[in-house]
């Protein structure tokens, strides 16, 4: 009886200590085994586990990509407008050890605000250095990768992975709307203005090139013309002479026909010269047959001269 009485307690003894020596880890999850505080050892893969009872405790962790959302925060970019950002980060824990170390029993919600602190301090940083119109860019995408870039390092002392940083949100100050918008405007006006500015320039430099291409062109034309005008007058002297030496009579003939022409073919001119006039010669033989032609020219063309030519 006494015996039995024993072993009922030692059992159950037993089997608490059995109990608590053993502990599951979840797929999602990675255990610490620590004793006094100290981490004796790292299970990461699923699965039952053991340890020492009494003396050894085990910490799980999350070992899934987890979310964290900043509280909206207010950045300057370099032109001095300011902008509300709304952001948030997925990270996981990389290595539980360090992790610990870190954060101590805090867990968890002490390394979230080690994190945001991270996040915020590197987000009025990266979009400091650069102007609001980039930020509203699709540089954006770079912006939140170099955010990211510059977390991570900090991140990675507290044991921590961040695996991505978005940009949620980004809207100006609710008192500052009206004022950016003035600005912004008065910007487009300046760009309008020197834009056309620029125009009117080119416009006149475009003007005077074709001014000068009209000149040009004009005084090669006038060349030409006169070039040929000289070379037609050549040749027009030309015919004259052959004709000329062909019949020299017949050629004083015609050239009188055409001063009485110029003379006359007005029709209410006046003229007033000697009646012994070579320029009436024609005229007054006109019922005697035609001389023999002198040799020199003589008559109504040599009086007219040049007015026949």
């Amino acid at each position: 009886m006494k015996k039995s009485a024993l072993l009922i307690p030692l059992a159950i003894l037993v089997g608490a200590t059995a109990l608590s020596s053993m502990f599951i880890v979840d797929e999602r999850e990675r255990a610490l085994v620590l004793q006094f505080g100290q981490v004796k050892a790292v299970k990461s893969e699923p699965g039952l586990a053991f340890k020492i009872p009494l003396i050894q405790e085990v910490v799980k962790y999350d070992d899934r990509i987890l979310s964290r959302d900043i509280d909206p925060l207010e950045v300057t970019p370099s032109d001095d407008r300011r902008l509300v950002v709304d952001a948030f980060a997925r990270y996981r824990i990389a290595d539980v050890v360090q992790f610990r170390q870190a954060v101590g029993v805090g867990g968890i919600r002490a390394a979230e605000d080690r994190l945001d602190s991270v996040l915020r301090a590197n987000t009025r940083e990266v979009l400091g250095s650069v102007s609001s119109n980039d930020i509203l860019s699709s540089d954006r995408a770079a912006l939140m990768m170099r955010i990211r870039n510059a977390a991570a390092t900090e991140a990675r002392g507290i044991g921590l992975e961040i695996v991505d940083v978005r940009l949620k949100r980004t809207d100006l100050p609710e008192q500052n709307l009206e004022a950016t918008f003035a600005r912004m405007r008065a910007e487009r006006e300046r760009e309008a203005a020197d834009e056309i500015a620029r125009g009117d320039e080119a416009a006149q430099r475009i003007r005077a090139q074709s001014d000068r291409t009209v000149v040009e062109l004009v005084s090669d034309a006038r060349r030409e013309a006169e070039i040929i005008r000289g070379q037609a007058d050549a040749q027009r002297n030309s015919v004259f002479a052959e004709a000329f030496g062909a019949d020299k009579e017949f050629f004083e003939f015609y050239r009188s026909l055409n001063a009485y022409k110029a003379a006359f073919g007005k029709g209410n001119a006046s003229m007033v010269l000697s009646p012994d006039s070579e320029f009436f010669e024609y005229l007054e033989r006109a019922d005697r047959p035609l001389a023999p032609a002198p040799s020199a020219p003589t008559g109504p063309a040599a009086a007219s001269g040049a007015a026949a030519e």
